[in-house]
């Protein structure tokens, strides 16, 4: 079987990071969504369970099907959205809304509508626009060190040796590194873990007007400007630009119709944590890096069966090391994208203005940074290749 021959131990640490890294920095705000439609502790736990399913099949399903590391995720902006705008709305009308987003995602996908407007971008603005969103995660490597310098700075060494010793598994000896300083500073919070099974909570879906403008709309423009473009801009600037588009986005959107009952809100292409299975670390060969995105899914489905358990266990790691992990992580792949956004002379200052605008951080109308410096990257193209 090609997946046993293929299976390496920096592509499963690679998945293991990815998984690390998604909930760690963006779970909270899916536990805030939840509760602002109104979900109490059974249906927060269920919505757990529907995203860690969701992104678990998509995840193994179409990176063993394509061969490259498809790896997809909750929005977070979706998240972010929803807590302030669905608040008050009844769970039904949240779970429609939900609905209604999924099906625009498969409309899109299938005919193929998203696909033909990314095709129109070019490679340096893509790649300007990947090293413009990691490059905060790189940064934080030694924003780790103000509060938390011996784990940091150890975690920082052993990168170092490892990339001149053994390059393959540097980021592996990174994190056995800093579980294990973390782990005699008295950092790991283990006392909260506990196993436990999550029970799936069916809400039936109602539909109005209101719910349909005020949050299905948004929720899927939102999706689509800041989680979509920029995870197709990560797998075009990693090199895997062959991929089909279309089916990916479909079956997105298919899974949220499928599990939005259950408080699965959406699922998009991911673009930070793929970065880290697309990278050099996952794998030297680019053909082998689809393992980790596999095993990333198989994390997933464990934190969705488990949800409760993970959530604790995830929880437990101090933040710095979070940092650190995915910092050095992407390393390599930050520096990948900076090189080609800049090779091409005639496409350098959009590029360079794509990575400025995507770096700062700036959110306008509710749609991050990566779709502004996208912007930014063309209207500079258009106007300096005119001039």
């Amino acid at each position: 079987m090609r997946l046993l021959r293929d299976l390496s131990a920096s592509a499963v640490v690679a998945g293991f990071v990815t998984v690390l890294v998604g909930y760690t920095s963006s779970a909270v705000i899916v536990f805030q969504a939840a509760r602002a439609c109104g979900a109490g502790p059974a249906e927060i736990a269920s919505w757990m369970w529907a995203l860690g399913l969701g992104m678990g099949i998509t995840c193994i399903g179409l990176s063993l099907r394509y061969r490259v590391p498809v790896v997809t995720a909750w929005s977070t902006p979706g998240a972010a959205l929803l807590a302030t705008s669905a608040a008050g709305l009844p769970m039904s009308a949240a779970i429609g809304a939900f609905l209604v987003c999924g099906a625009l995602l498969l409309l899109f996908g299938v005919t193929g509508w998203f696909e033909r407007g990314m095709s129109r971008i070019p490679m340096p603005i893509a790649a300007g626009m990947l090293a413009g969103v990691l490059l905060r995660f790189g940064m934080d490597t030694f924003v780790a060190m103000r509060t938390q310098l011996a784990l940091a700075l150890a975690m920082v060494v052993a990168y170092l040796v490892g990339r001149r010793l053994w390059p393959r598994y540097a980021v592996v000896g990174v994190l056995a590194v800093g579980v294990a300083v973390a782990g005699i500073e008295g950092l790991l919070a283990l006392s909260g873990v506990h196993l436990e099974l999550t029970r799936p909570v069916f809400t039936a879906p109602t539909f109005s007007a209101s719910a349909l403008v005020g949050v299905a709309v948004p929720l899927f423009v939102v999706t689509m400007a800041s989680q979509n473009v920029t995870g197709v801009a990560v797998m075009r600037a990693s090199g895997y630009g062959e991929t089909p588009v279309s089916p990916l986005i479909g079956w997105t959107g298919a899974t949220t119709v499928l599990l939005a009952p259950f408080g699965g809100y959406t699922f998009n292409l991911a673009a930070i944590t793929a970065a880290l299975c697309m990278g050099h670390e996952a794998h030297p060969d680019k053909d082998r890096r689809y393992v980790a995105a596999v095993a990333a899914g198989g994390f997933y489905l464990l934190t969705g069966l488990f949800g409760a358990t993970v959530g604790a266990v995830f929880a437990a790691f101090p933040k710095e090391l979070v940092m650190a992990v995915a910092g050095l992580a992407l390393v390599n792949t930050i520096g990948a994208g900076l090189a080609a956004a800049v090779r091409d002379e005639s496409g350098r200052e959009p590029a360079l203005l794509t990575f400025l605008v995507t770096a700062s951080g700036v959110s306008l109308f509710g749609i991050g940074s990566a779709f502004w410096g996208l912007v930014a990257g063309v209207v500079a193209l258009v106007v300096l290749r005119r001039a």
